[in-house]
């Protein structure tokens, strides 16, 4: 079953923002300027897309829109069928490389085995793409779309200076967000796009996951990685050869971040696996800069 849509936003965020939640599987935004709106992200199948679509309908009056996939994991983009021929779709040109890999349509496979919802998916690809950066002017509002790669390849965050507000999508996430793979260059990758993203300086960030608008989370994920660092450091060759060692005793999740209350164990177990790859990049990280030194 497809989880319920619906729209929301938080205290301070601009009413021209609106936070399309499905469930606690995703949130996308939706951004209304003079000139055009702006969805990033169709969420997970055409039903909830088009379900989105009909409840901004209202808000959208009757502005052109244009559509970004900010990444091309499942969640992100496979509503795209509802938008296709309706609007332009937007991506980095990295998302092109991953769609053409074979994993995604074995993926997609494999989600329509386990559920009936994603027997109506297809593999949509953007209309455009960019590399580096690209920039909207709505009139009103700014939207800069920022190549933020670590959590995966093809990854853009959107900066909206007027608003100093960040929709940061999976480049940030609560509690903690996943690198891409287990080796020291994605690793710093994502350090690096947290680091930008907290320079930015931002009044409020938004990820997709976690349901806060806290600036505070990017520090949070940051000083997370860093202390994953500090206690790596620390490990003889033998330590870091363990491949049991996100299970240990003072490398375990609860041991570098809270787990919130009331969160569902299935998530929690995601999260466990989320950071054993932080983990495993890490040690990676440790163990290359011990040959170079």
């Amino acid at each position: 079953m497809n989880a319920p849509v619906e729209l929301c936003s938080y205290p301070e965020l601009d009413d021209r923002i609106v936070i399309v939640r499905a469930g606690d599987e995703v949130d996308a935004m939706f951004v209304r300027t003079e000139r055009f709106n702006v969805l990033i992200d169709t969420l997970g199948t055409p039903e909830q897309c088009r379900r989105a679509l009909d409840l901004l309908e209202e808000k959208a009056a009757a502005h052109p829109l244009i559509v970004i996939n900010s990444h091309m994991d499942w969640d992100h983009f496979w509503g795209n069928a509802a938008i296709a021929g309706r609007a332009p779709i937007i991506a980095h040109t990295a998302a092109l490389d991953r769609l053409r890999d074979p994993a995604a349509q074995q993926l997609l496979k494999d989600k329509m085995n386990q559920e009936s919802r994603f027997h109506n998916v297809e593999l949509v690809a953007p209309d455009i793409t960019f590399s580096g950066a690209m920039v909207f002017n709505g009139g009103d509002l700014t939207l800069e779309l920022i190549h933020t790669p670590g959590h995966t390849p093809d990854h853009i965050a959107v900066w909206i200076p007027e608003l100093r507000t960040c929709l940061a999508v999976d480049a940030v996430e609560y509690p903690i967000p996943e690198v891409w793979s287990r080796t020291a260059g994605d690793l710093r990758l994502i350090r690096s796009s947290l680091q930008r993203i907290r320079d930015l300086d931002a009044r409020l960030v938004i990820p997709a996951h976690g349901q806060t608008s806290s600036p505070s989370t990017v520090k949070a994920n940051l000083a997370y990685f860093e202390a994953l660092a500090d206690r790596v450091d620390g490990l003889s060759e033998r330590q870091l050869a363990d491949g049991r060692l996100s299970r240990s005793s003072g490398f375990r999740l609860e041991d570098f971040v809270a787990i919130p209350d009331g969160m569902p164990a299935d998530t929690v177990t995601f999260y466990r696996n989320c950071h054993e790859t932080n983990l495993g990049a890490t040690v990676q990280a440790q163990i290359e800069k011990r040959k170079s030194a």
